[in-house]
């Protein structure tokens, strides 16, 4: 991770350590750099969040005057950009989102030209830019001054796509929608509306604050709700900028990301879907869901934590799924990033195909309790380079055994560390979650 470019892109509160000055300069190095031998074309979207606006006009006053043109998607979810950066020819793409964060962070995902994750070389570019380590790029001048084109052909291209995977109609089909008052809801009732469903959806009015406010797939409370008084069939969450989705069962039970790789991953194998017989997973994966793979023969690699890790894995070992618990889930086959909406249309794909009830189809994965804590810590690598806290640790994995697991990693956007405890109890988790956290508390790097 770089200084200001983490695992997800550059991400902040709006205004502190995320400015109008810095999309700025950001728009003016990508401008420049994708101009050199040609006039540079790049695409922009965003999700809700108030400061969007900002953020949007900051990166086109920099795109256009280092002479590169601006597209507007407008509001509309991350993996959109990805496919329209893809299908129609941009340099690159540029998402504003924090994702699931709460609506005063913001952020900005640049795609390269192939619909992937900036590469980090060019990351670094953009960072030595914005800090003055490199030479004042050239403004545009006269004819060659860039123009800004309002592009909203492109999100209902993405739409049409996402129609174009459904492999049944959803006639007679109850689906209940948290759109999160994010990117979804500029897409997703109108795809589970053309497909034939009907649709029950909560928090589609954002108003630029209350986006994952008590909503979406990080509170999925009132989507459980609503799925078991309507008596639906399923619902999905969806969080800010829709490139995670978490579901309920027609029973009102939660269906993480686990399970969705765990039925998805079972059907493409009994289809010749699945590449390499394997499914791509992070290490926060729940030790379930590998004893579940385990008994179906099906193989399975860990990433560091990171949809980006995910893909890199999936691209170089040409495997067709992967994913995080989180919902952020990757069919490559048809996106080249995790797709929320995209991966509602699998779940129900598997649903029709095999006509079987959500619930039971995620029967199969037993999910070992899992407890984790986020500590706000002074120094994240300090912290878990302790001698004292990674003794902790050690001891907390002798006495899980085999029967468990700790992990303890530093987040890639916030000033966090995350201990994951996963055992046979609730009661274990909690108890050697707390041990580990006492030992930072003690060692002084809690805030």
């Amino acid at each position: 991770m770089g200084k200001y470019f983490g695992t997800d892109g550059f991400r902040g509160e709006a205004n502190v350590n995320l400015t109008v000055e810095h999309a700025f300069r950001v728009g003016r190095f990508l401008g420049w750099y994708y101009g050199r031998e040609h006039k540079a074309k790049v695409v922009i979207g965003k999700d809700t969040r108030r400061s969007g606006y900002m953020f949007e006009y900051a990166l086109v006053a920099g795109l256009t005057a280092s002479g590169a043109d601006a597209y507007l998607l407008h509001v509309t979810p991350t993996p959109s950009v990805s496919y329209v950066v893809k299908r129609e020819g941009f340099d690159c793409g540029i998402m504003i989102t924090a994702s699931h964060n709460p609506y005063y962070d913001n952020g900005i995902k640049v795609i390269n030209s192939e619909g992937y994750k900036l590469e980090s070389d060019v990351e670094q570019k953009i960072e030595d830019y914005i800090d003055g380590k490199i030479e004042e790029v050239p403004y545009a001048r006269r004819e060659e001054i860039g123009k800004t084109i309002d592009y909203s052909i492109g999100r209902h291209r993405y739409i049409g796509y996402l129609i174009s995977l459904a492999t049944r109609s959803y006639e007679g089909m109850k689906v209940g929608l948290d759109l999160a008052n994010g990117s979804a809801t500029a897409v997703a009732k109108g795809v589970f509306d053309a497909l034939g469903a009907k649709t029950y959806v909560i928090h589609s009015e954002p108003d630029g604050l209350n986006i994952n406010t008590n909503c979406g797939s990080t509170h999925i409370e009132s989507l459980r709700q609503l799925v078991t008084e309507q008596k639906l069939d399923v619902g999905f969450a969806y969080d800010g900028d829709a490139d995670r989705c978490l579901a309920v069962d027609n029973e009102g039970n939660l269906v993480e990301g686990d399970h969705i790789m765990y039925l998805c991953g079972k059907y493409m194998k009994e289809h010749g879907e699945l590449a390499n017989n394997t499914v791509v997973t992070t290490v926060m994966s729940n030790l379930g869901l590998y004893r579940a793979l385990d008994e179906l023969d099906i193989r399975y690699e860990k990433t560091a934590v990171g949809d980006k890790y995910v893909h890199e894995n999936m691209l170089a070992n040409g495997h067709a799924i992967g994913g995080e618990n989180s919902g952020h889930i990757i069919f490559s086959k048809h996106a080249t990033t995790g797709d929320g909406i995209l991966t509602s249309l699998k779940v129900m794909e598997v649903m029709l195909e095999s006509k079987k009830a959500l619930s039971e189809l995620a029967r199969g994965l037993k999910i070992f309790p899992q407890r984790l804590v986020n500590v706000r810590v002074t120094d994240k690598r300090e912290a878990q380079a302790d001698a004292v806290v990674q003794a902790k640790v050690a001891e907390v994995a002798a006495l899980l055994g085999d029967d468990g697991r700790i992990l303890v990693r530093e987040s890639g956007t916030e000033p966090l560390v995350r201990v994951m405890v996963e055992a046979k109890t609730d009661e274990l988790c909690i108890e050697y979650t707390e041990a580990v956290v006492d030992t930072l508390q003690k060692r002084g790097y809690v805030l």
